[in-house]
């Protein structure tokens, strides 16, 4: 494959509490879901609690491919002192994903006791599986992480800057979301900038994108729709207003989100382009002060 793209590889920002050179943090978070959580733990809005449940089944087989992909193709990157700095961020990118996928599967089994069934990860996991048999090479596993990591990090980015419905939710719930959502901001560009160094096309990055996109938009939705068929909840019409609002509405995700997504086809595009020139009100500058407002419902790892 070779690269068409125009945009170099963009260093990491320096975190000041990080003493790791890429200026990642693995943290572990210091919250008890073992005594679980409210059904509607969204301020008791039944579509948010359950979109949001839905996201979280997918989190651990996606992590864990997420993972997969950029240790596979790390190995494939010469261990060079002009790439010194990407191999300590994909050390720390992957220390990160393992804790978010620790503490969704932690999450996810407390939703099979309220009767939830998560059946997102084994359409993930078959999806996976039909790759490797068809014998797909790990330059487009990682293409297709880059993809869904850019996707989470627009989310990312919605819930820090515009999502104050969150205030509603429990506690715990809150610092769950906004903590991932901060590490997402942290890494959004590893994946990609580990394409970009082992040559990977812009062709194929739009083709992948592409379908992270698509299956992305149909597993979340039937997701969602499966939790609220088993909660009891789906033909209810506050149901569907709730839903109306948080995509649609005046302040909805699909108003925020929708430039950013489509940022990616452009071919100088890179992760760590801000809309925003004053650091404060960068999405990477909101996730830094959350995490040090914060700082005292994670522990640092390394």
């Amino acid at each position: 494959m070779t690269s068409t793209a125009t945009h170099p590889i963009a260093a990491a920002v320096p975190n000041a509490a990080s003493a790791n050179p890429s200026g990642l943090t693995v943290r572990k978070l210091e919250i008890d879901l073992g005594r679980g959580f409210d059904r509607h733990w969204y301020g008791g809005d039944a579509f948010l609690s359950q979109y949001h449940n839905a996201l979280s089944m997918s989190f651990p087989v996606g992590e864990q491919s997420f993972i997969d992909a950029v240790r596979d193709c790390a190995a494939l990157l010469p261990r060079t002192p002009e790439h010194a700095l990407l191999h300590e961020a994909t050390a720390q990118f992957i220390g990160q994903e393992a804790t978010h996928r620790h503490i969704h599967a932690l999450y996810n089994a407390h939703l099979e006791t309220q009767g939830l069934v998560n059946r997102w990860q084994h359409w993930a996991t078959a999806r996976i599986a039909d790759a490797k048999e068809r014998g797909a090479l790990p330059i487009h596993f990682l293409a297709v992480t880059a993809a869904y990591e850019h996707l989470t990090a627009v989310l990312a980015d919605y819930l820090l800057r515009h999502n104050d419905t969150l205030d509603i939710a429990e506690p715990k719930m809150q610092t769950l979301w906004r903590w991932h959502a901060a590490e997402e901001t942290e890494h959004r560009a590893v994946a990609y900038d580990l394409y970009q160094a082992l040559k990977g096309s812009y062709r194929w990055r739009i083709r992948w994108y592409l379908y992270a996109v698509f299956v992305f938009s149909v597993d979340s939705t039937c997701q969602t729709v499966l939790n609220l068929w088993h909660d009891g909840t789906l033909f209810k019409p506050g149901t569907w207003w709730s839903a109306a609002k948080f995509f649609w509405g005046r302040n909805g995700a699909v108003w925020h989100c929708t430039k950013p997504l489509l940022a990616y086809f452009r071919r100088d595009f890179h992760p760590d382009q801000e809309a925003f020139a004053e650091p404060g009100q960068q999405t990477r500058g909101l996730a830094q002060r959350w995490l040090k407002e914060h700082a005292d419902s994670f522990r640092v790892v390394r």
